[in-house]
């Protein structure tokens, strides 16, 4: 016997009850709107659970679903979409990171660097311009690089850290053409669709040196740093630096030489920058932070005229408390300190000097001759 009848009889029986229900919440909505006076004639009938917390009888309008997707973001398939409403503006919280001022300095002075070096690589009139510095997340950029292109993976020796440069196909084949002789005015041809030759490789090395050296140079100011290249790769999962949610700063240069030319994008991770943060928080070369120079010479000169106590030991022992509870006038504590040995002088309970005890004047005194180096905090 089959069941399908069964089937249609249960959907038959459901949408019954779902009349029966909406009959009963229509009822109950011209009540409550009988009994307030204040409902339009017109105005659609709503269960009474959508109006709770309306404030003023029937004026608050109730969102649908669909416009409740669009206001978080999402798309018609349920997927999360990340250039509108709440998700967007989450998403822009989370890449712009941090302000960093001082960037901006360093990469004009990158420009200028770049723009000299490369004139003497090529022997031809390069201009190098900056298009843009930003935040953006280390996932989503690379995940935006146009292939093919060519990912040099630096390393900051100082701050014990990686950086990325990228070189897009236009720049790569425009060096080539300018390094091996093309002539000028020429546009680069491009060959697509095959991996870079190792002589292609080895000339576009080249540049990245000279640009990681002008890029060392432009933080000189600021913090003495060598990028050095740790690698060459054309696949971006293989130049994978950083997790993909991290925040990295990016600038575009674009080089151009007559007709030719293209793009370098320099991405550096935060967490390289970490150890100079304070330094490129700064708003100009050199700020202090509200130091002032001429106060701090001023409270130096003051210290070094300030008295303090020095305090001769001439000798210490360890009494349990029952022990010196028993004291009276005239006992008698037996120390061990000979009249040969040194006597340490303490300021408060630092000691700072050791030397031989004698006598000048009729007066007691202390030769310095050994200064007592301070013990490091954490010393066990």
């Amino acid at each position: 016997m089959s069941d399908a009848p069964t089937e249609e009889l249960q959907e038959g029986e459901m949408s019954d009850e779902e009349k029966a229900m909406m009959a009963e919440w229509e009822a109950m909505a011209d009540d409550d709107a009988g009994g307030d006076g204040e409902a339009s004639e017109d105005s659609e009938a709503v269960p009474e659970f959508e109006n709770a917390g309306g404030d003023d009888g029937g004026g608050t309008r109730i969102l649908n679903q669909d416009e409740i997707d669009s206001l978080l973001g999402f798309d018609d398939e349920g997927d999360g979409g990340e250039t509108s409403g709440v998700m967007a503006l989450i998403n822009s919280a989370m890449v712009n990171y941090e302000r960093l001022p001082m960037l901006d300095i360093v990469f004009d002075r990158l420009v200028r660097l770049m723009s000299t070096s490369l004139r003497n690589l090529t022997s031809d009139n390069v201009e190098v311009s900056l298009d843009q510095v930003s935040t953006v997340r280390f996932g989503d950029y690379m995940n935006s690089i146009p292939l093919p292109a060519m990912l040099s993976v630096f390393k900051a020796e100082e701050w014990d850290n990686n950086g990325l440069l990228v070189t897009d196909s236009a720049l790569i084949y425009s060096i080539v053409d300018v390094l091996l002789g093309g002539r000028k005015g020429t546009p680069a041809i491009r060959v697509e669709g095959r991996p870079y030759t190792t002589i292609e490789t080895r000339l576009v090395e080249k540049m990245v040196h000279v640009t990681l050296g002008d890029l060392s140079s432009a933080f000189d100011p600021l913090s003495p740093v060598s990028f050095s290249l740790d690698r060459m790769e054309t696949n971006p999962r293989f130049a994978t630096i950083s997790q993909s949610g991290n925040a990295c700063v990016l600038a575009r240069l674009r080089v151009d030489m007559g007709d030719r030319g293209g793009r370098v994008e320099i991405l550096i991770p935060y967490a390289t920058l970490e150890p100079i943060r304070e330094l490129l928080l700064q708003m100009f070369m050199g700020e202090k932070f509200g130091r002032d120079s001429i106060w701090e010479s001023h409270l130096t000169e003051e210290l070094y005229k300030t008295d303090i106590q020095l305090q001769a030991i001439l000798g210490e022992k360890i009494i349990p408390l029952g022990e010196m509870m028993e004291w009276q006038v005239g006992t008698q504590i037996v120390f061990n300190t000979r009249i040969e040995e040194d006597l340490e002088l303490r300021c408060g309970d630092f000691p700072m000097y050791k030397g031989p005890v004698g006598q000048k004047q009729e007066n007691i005194a202390v030769r310095i001759e050994k200064y007592i180096e301070p013990e490091e905090k954490g010393d066990d």
